[in-house]
């Protein structure tokens, strides 16, 4: 199935979706209250059984950004090849979506990451906690507003030398 019937399927199921493809590259984009349903379709229905990475980006100094933050699912079939690009996008001062990791186990790590690192919660998620940093450190260090030096949270870890670690 090429991705253009995928899209006119998805469209007549979701009517706030925007798709597009390019050089073969399929891209969705997907109201935040749908990313579930859309992405489980995807999987179960076209075949879309790897997940292949899940990321954020901070929209926060773009000019024409009507939100703040952008979650991007790359999806994968993994006997054919064929992928796709879903995107929705959330905004403070909660931003949250659905976890996948019911329909992928794997989105546990990834997902993970993106709350460390972006501060963007997964509802549902079974174990949402730091991966990258301490469970301490209080901030989100890929947002945009971070500063480029930190906030000086280094001195309040203790150092850790070689003959303790």
């Amino acid at each position: 199935m090429t991705g253009s019937h995928i899209i006119q399927q998805l469209q007549a199921a979701v009517p706030n979706l925007t798709a597009s493809e390019f050089r073969g590259q399929t891209r969705v984009v997907v109201p935040v209250e749908s990313i579930f349903d859309v992405l489980k379709t995807l999987k179960e229905k076209f075949a879309f059984d790897l997940l292949v990475d899940i990321t954020c980006v901070d929209y926060l100094y773009y000019p024409d950004a009507e939100n703040r933050f952008g979650l991007v699912y790359l999806l994968a079939d993994a006997e054919t090849g064929r992928r796709i690009t879903v995107r929705c996008f959330v905004n403070d001062p909660e931003p949250t979506v659905p976890s996948v990791v019911g329909l992928w186990e794997g989105a546990n790590w990834l997902e993970r990451e993106v709350w460390d690192m972006f501060g963007v919660r997964f509802d549902g998620h079974p174990d949402l906690r730091r991966i990258l940093l301490p469970e301490e450190f209080t901030a989100h260090p890929l947002r945009k507003d971070y500063p480029l030096q930190g906030r000086g949270e280094r001195h309040n870890f203790p150092v850790i030398t070689r003959a303790e670690g």
